[in-house]
């Protein structure tokens, strides 16, 4: 399987607004399907979980797949997936995930997103890592560009680091204008790619990313 896997250093930083970016800009030229398996504090409305995440990555493919592909785990309980599967009945294992994000993929890049970050809770005594781990694609690490920005990067790269996975990019995420020069200063301390994300330069991120991904 050809594709990356998003995460964050934790969960509201962005990595559905930039994998929504990155799927768009691939999808240009070559075939691209998003797997979002597992999401929680879904909207429950007409007798169905509503996934707005996973919906709006289906969305920015050019060919579009049922639902139950790309999110077949939908649960309504605002928790880590493992807190809200358990609770609704249903334990999700490692396998299942697995499962989900290798469903009906072959020959396309496949953009995999967690839930949270690398260490956060994602099924039965399983951490996103540990999925990340199975599927074994390079990682496309979100960050919100703010203040402990370095920190929260360097944690996670770590993280990464300790279980042998391969860190495609780190993407800084510029929800609020600032000058805090995150970026430069995140370099003296890794040799992995660094790329700004902002809404008003979308262009120049894609670009980066081709040269990445």
């Amino acid at each position: 399987m050809k594709g990356v896997f998003v995460t964050g250093s934790n969960t509201g930083v962005g990595k559905t607004t930039v994998a929504i970016e990155v799927v768009r800009h691939i999808s240009k030229t070559r075939s691209v399907k998003v797997r979002k398996p597992v999401e929680t504090n879904c909207e429950f409305s007409k007798q169905d979980f509503i996934p707005k995440d996973a919906i709006a990555l289906s969305a920015a493919c050019q060919q579009q797949e049922g639902l139950e592909k790309v999110c077949p785990y939908c649960f309504e309980i605002e928790a880590s997936a493992e807190m809200a599967s358990t609770e609704s009945g249903k334990k999700l294992t490692l396998k299942d995930l697995v499962l989900a994000c290798e469903r009906d993929v072959e020959g396309s890049f496949v953009l995999i997103e967690g839930a949270g970050g690398l260490y956060s809770p994602i099924a039965e005594a399983t951490l996103n890592v540990d999925l990340a781990v199975e599927l074994q694609l390079p990682v496309l690490v979100v960050i919100r560009d703010e203040l402990g920005a370095i920190s929260q990067a360097l944690l996670t790269l770590e993280a990464a680091k300790k279980n042998k996975l391969t860190v495609a990019c780190v993407v800084l995420n510029v929800v609020d204008s600032n000058n805090l020069s995150n970026k430069e200063a995140l370099a003296a301390y890794t040799e992995t790619p660094i790329i700004s994300f902002s809404q008003g330069d979308l262009g120049g991120f894609c670009s980066e990313i081709e040269k990445l991904i």
